[in-house]
């Protein structure tokens, strides 16, 4: 039975606790509803930065509508009393033109490289044809996808004229969180490769991690962290971590493009700054994961949507550096009642719209100075109107 732990559908701040293993006591609150405006009802795609100073720093996609490729928009908001109250967002990344291409930016993913300063990871999209949508149902293609930095030196309020990274992949490169600070010191920037839009080859997909030992200044080197030459497993949505004793840990949403289905969580790792990784390995845990971070307790925690009945938010913990993920340690943070948003799938075209109907996703953990764990995440009632909720695990009890 899946329980509702915690679900806060307004207000800025609420606390419950639940004598429940292993988790006894969180705390959470909506970032932005919406309900607030009709042209940002549909609110996704969030990534939060812990500053040093100790802001929240929150960013995410506003749109009419979950599909809607017109009128979508990166906001960025913070909060400096621990999530009791967030500023009004602000709009820092206007639509771009690339060449004679007119675009917006998708989504946005943040870190600190040094106190105060902050870089944001911009998924900046074709929009030179508003009618179209992301995905090409006939060829499987996508709009043209780049990837663009910003940089703030104070804390998020402000941030530079974006910048385009050359990649060297001639093809869409959709970002898949922020900027890396590798244990070596070198930059990691993340990304998948598609193919564009009318290209009716085969789907080659690939993720991979940019390197840069200047400080972002120059990206020369890249490493491809997965790709199946049989074109037959697709690791989408990587979300690598640094752990505590500088390894890189990469999880994957894994789906079987033969049998047209999703697979386990995988993961594999890099204990040299990501020149080499280790074989890929199935974590055993159903679903759609965040980044893994480490715990003050030399412990990994992992975020992730189950998706294997009403969709859910938990999270599991490993003590072996991410290769376990004891069932015993996991708990829901967020329950739904939704019917399963999980379809009989027979083709690529059917996966993409099973993606559009989904109304909970995205998570994304950080851990405070003092262990607790901060998690961010959207979810409504339905797919076109969501929030951006967050909750913070006070204790844990494992």
């Amino acid at each position: 039975m899946m329980h509702r732990i915690l679900d806060i559908d307004g207000g800025s701040s609420e606390r419950c606790e639940k004598e429940l293993h292993p988790m006894i006591v969180l705390n959470g609150g909506t970032i932005y509803s919406g309900q607030s405006e009709r042209d940002r009802q549909s609110c996704a795609f969030p990534h939060l930065c812990v500053t040093s100073s100790g802001r929240w720093v929150c960013s995410f996609r506003a749109a009419p509508a979950k599909e809607s490729t017109s009128g979508q928009q990166v906001l960025v908001t913070w909060s400096d009393d621990q999530g009791r109250s967030w500023s009004s967002p602000i709009s820092p990344f206007p639509p771009h033109r690339v060449g004679r291409v007119d675009g917006v930016f998708r989504g946005a993913f943040l870190s600190e490289l040094s106190p105060k300063q902050l870089v944001a990871s911009l998924f900046w999209v074709d929009q030179s044809d508003s009618s179209r949508p992301l995905f090409n149902k006939d060829t499987e293609g996508l709009l043209d996808c780049r990837i663009f930095l910003s940089v703030s030196q104070d804390d998020g309020r402000t941030w530079s004229t974006p910048g385009e990274v050359n990649t060297t992949f001639n093809a869409p490169t959709p970002v898949t969180g922020p900027v890396l600070q590798l244990s070596n010191g070198d930059l990691a920037c993340q990304f998948e490769v598609n193919k564009h839009y009318h290209d009716t080859a085969p789907w080659k997909f690939s993720s991979v991690l940019l390197l840069s030992s200047d400080g972002g200044k120059t990206w020369p080197r890249h490493v491809i962290t997965a790709c199946d030459p049989a074109r037959r497993m697709f690791y989408w949505d990587q979300r690598p971590g640094v752990l505590a004793d500088g390894t890189i840990l990469d999880l994957f949403w894994a789906y079987d493009n033969h049998d047209f289905k999703y697979l386990n969580i995988h993961a594999r790792s890099s204990t040299d700054h990501g020149k080499t990784w280790s074989e890929m390995w199935d974590t055993q845990v159903p679903g759609q994961p965040g980044a893994p971070v480490s715990t003050p307790d030399g412990g990994v925690v992992m975020v992730y949507i189950d998706r294997t009945g009403a969709p859910a938010l938990k999270i599991r913990k490993s003590r072996d550096g991410g290769r376990t993920w004891p069932a015993g340690s996991e708990t829901t943070l967020y329950g739904t009642d939704l019917p399963s948003q999980t379809l009989n799938k027979a083709s690529m075209q059917d996966t993409w719209r099973e993606l559009g109907q989904y109304s909970i996703g995205f998570p994304a953990a950080s851990v405070l100075d003092d262990g607790r764990i901060l998690v961010v995440y959207y979810a409504g009632k339905s797919t076109d109107q969501t929030d951006i909720r967050w909750c913070l695990v006070e204790k844990w009890n494992s």
